[in-house]
């Protein structure tokens, strides 16, 4: 035996065995504005433990961990006084009365903490007593949906425009957004686009709240919300455009591939679609980010799962779509699928 070979050790596993005190640690310093605080200029362990009312030890114990993480900078030394400060992204995302805010995404996950713990349970979970959509069942309300958009709404909006950056729908006419929730890539298509129409296709409590946001941008003249279950109820058929975007995982195989055909029958001709979703890659070998989210439909006891890009291109070209190509959209994490209508020859 070589006893210069590295045996191996439990280290990488015991981490992620521990990595839901990680999440803790980061939804905690939200949940207590350490991050605004540090922003603000309480930058302290003192300082900091009075702007979020926590005992010293308290403060010293969390941001011990927020600088192990690389969420929180430490500079000076304990005899001399020690100083923090909040690196760029967290500067930028977690420091309250920002528009760049996201602290509610980071908590988005947090109401589902239990039943992660059970997830055996789930896993468990026999076809018969599965449902299509997990979550959204006969207790889906309207106020439900107002909580579950007011943490997806800030980082849908930059997630919008990064779309409106990367897809040029110049001389389009009109938008039609499957499962668009907060609305915001239609809203942001009005804001870029005077004069083009869109529709939010999305559950009936859904739609209550998109047309608040609409108010709330003021593009409710040029963007509606309809009530529209899209794997079944009719889609409009004047859109030259169609999106869906965030929520492929909530489905499965045949559930998408039927919902791309509908989408390509539904279109005008020449018209193009754009699947923005937590894919697999090719070989379905990770991303972590789309097998997890593909994983949490289990805890919904839902049919949907992480699907892979030969999957979605696939279902693309099994529609009758033209030019199906495949592109980066956040790195690890969506990636979009577009393809094009025949045109009326």
């Amino acid at each position: 035996m070589n006893d210069n070979k590295k045996r191996p050790d439990t280290v990488r596993l015991q981490r992620i065995s521990k990595s839901f005190w990680e999440s803790a640690a980061l939804m905690s310093a939200v949940e207590l504005g350490v991050f605004t605080a540090i922003g603000n200029g309480s930058n302290t362990i003192n300082t900091l433990a009075t702007a979020v009312d926590i005992e010293p030890v308290n403060a010293e114990r969390l941001l011990a961990v927020l600088v192990a993480m690389d969420l929180v900078i430490q500079q000076g030394t304990q005899k001399a006084g020690r100083q923090y400060s909040n690196p760029e992204d967290v500067e930028r995302f977690l420091v309250e009365g920002k528009t760049t805010y996201a602290g509610a995404w980071m908590l988005f996950g947090k109401p589902r903490w239990g039943r992660w713990g059970d997830l055996t349970e789930h896993l468990r979970v026999r076809e018969k007593d599965q449902r299509m959509l997990g979550m959204y069942d006969e207790t889906f309300t309207v106020e439900r949906a107002r909580e579950y958009h007011l943490a997806t709404y800030s980082i849908g909006m930059g997630a919008a425009r990064r779309f409106h950056r990367q897809v040029d729908l110049q001389g389009r006419t009109k938008v039609m957004d499957l499962g668009g929730g907060s609305g915001c890539y239609c809203i942001v298509a009005a804001q870029n686009y005077p004069g083009m129409k869109a529709e939010v296709l999305d559950l009936a409590p859904v739609v209550e709240v998109t047309r608040e946001y609409l108010l709330q941008n003021n593009v409710q003249q040029d963007v509606i919300a309809t009530a529209c279950d899209f794997t079944k109820d009719p889609l409009p058929e004047d859109a030259d455009v169609a999106i869906m975007a965030s929520n492929l995982p909530q489905y499965g195989r045949s559930i998408i591939a039927a919902v791309v055909q509908r989408v390509h029958d539904a279109l005008l001709p020449g018209g193009e679609f754009h699947l923005i979703g937590e894919m697999l890659n090719a070989d379905g070998c990770g991303p972590l980010a789309p097998a997890l989210w593909g994983l949490s439909e289990a805890v919904s006891h839902s049919t949907g799962l992480a699907h892979s890009t030969t999957d979605c291109i696939g279902y693309f070209e099994d529609a009758g779509f033209e030019n199906v190509q495949l592109d980066e959209f956040i790195p690890q994490t969506l990636t979009r699928v577009s393809g094009t209508k025949k045109k009326e020859s």
